[in-house]
């Protein structure tokens, strides 16, 4: 495996460190050194040829080879068995469905949040539990860093250049999870799009921050949905996103497993109960144009169908709490997307 990139010489760790900092191939934290013998594990690991293309980015009119990969994937401090989730999540970011384009540039500030199914993610110890957006685990930490950078090092989108994200949010830094597949009400995510159970897969979502919502006073599905659907629709955004994720922990799903809800009931009820007048859109300057006497009974819902909820598993057991992840654009946004995780 012959490896093209242009290689530098540096004195020592510290050196090289600073030197990533100089050419601005970091996130703002420190980084691995990408040395040949660590790129070329990473390659191995994912029985891939450097100059292999996993994704070519249509509006920037760059193609992304394995060797770039591998190199952002050592550099953000990924084990070499990462390198598969990571090649899958490149390959989904090329997908036109997902459109890299518009997420990536938009002031709007999204990130790409990934969901890891199947058996890889207990095998290389993804968090689906306790502190589910938190720091603390490798693997999330790093899987979901090495796509941001190579969002940066090798597709070009900095900061106040292509980004043009106003605000942004901590997932920009990683944005990786589990799911819950072992205690979960329902079917894993990935089996509801035309995958095995035991396949491994990796779904994208180009995702606003997660807001968190709070029921410990309902014991049933329906209790908790209303107290999240009063939360999306007071944070309705634009009046209606591509898709939201809906992510349930501990003491929820153990709600929604005991009442027999199957995702589908949850989809069903959030679409009918997050939804707001178009008057009121309108005076809360989310929607525009006059106010008109039909508009006081028109409903708008934050999705176009019960489908455009993804339903998830995961978090800690204990505590009354789930959150709900708003996807970016309007209505023709950017969509999630399903890959395969390939393992040689």
């Amino acid at each position: 495996m012959e490896l093209k990139s242009r290689q530098h010489t540096v004195s020592d760790l510290a050196g090289a460190m600073e030197l990533c900092y100089t050419k601005g191939w970091t996130d703002g934290l420190p980084v691995v050194p990408p040395t040949e013998k660590r790129v070329r594990a990473m390659l191995e690991a994912a029985a891939l040829e450097p100059q292999r293309e996993l994704a070519f980015i249509e509006n920037r009119q760059v193609s992304v080879s394995a060797e770039k990969v591998a190199i952002n994937a050592v550099m953000a401090g990924c084990k070499a068995e990462y390198m598969p989730v990571v090649v899958a999540a490149v390959e989904a970011l090329g997908d036109p469905l997902y459109g890299y384009h518009g997420p990536a540039t938009s002031t709007g500030g999204s990130a790409v949040f990934m969901l890891v199914n199947g058996p890889i993610a207990r095998e290389l110890d993804i968090n689906c539990g306790d502190n589910l957006f938190g720091p603390g685990w490798r693997a999330n930490a790093t899987i979901g860093r090495a796509v941001r950078l190579i969002m940066r090092n090798v597709i070009g989108t900095l900061p106040g250049e292509l980004d043009r994200s106003s605000l942004g949010h901590g997932g920009k830094y990683t944005y990786c999870i589990a799911e819950n597949e072992a205690e979960s009400p329902w079917p894993p995510l990935h089996a509801t799009r035309g995958f095995r159970r035991d396949q491994n897969a990796v779904t994208i979502f180009a995702a606003l921050a997660p807001h968190q919502f709070s029921n410990g006073l309902s014991s049933t599905p329906e209790g908790v949905l209303t107290t999240a659907c009063a939360h999306m629709r007071i944070s309705a955004g634009s009046g209606r996103q591509p898709q939201y994720a809906l992510v349930f922990a501990g003491e929820h799903m153990a709600i929604m497993k005991k009442a027999g809800w199957r995702r589908e009931d949850v989809q069903r009820y959030c679409f009918e109960h997050a939804k707001s007048p178009v008057a009121e859109l309108k005076r809360n300057h989310i929607m525009s144009g006059e106010v008109t006497p039909e508009d006081e009974h028109a409903m708008y819902a934050v999705v176009e169908s019960p489908q455009d909820f993804l339903v998830i598993a995961a978090g800690g057991r204990a505590g009354v709490q789930s959150a709900f992840i708003p996807g970016w654009g309007g209505r023709r946004g950017s969509r999630s997307v399903t890959r395969e995780i390939r393992r040689p």
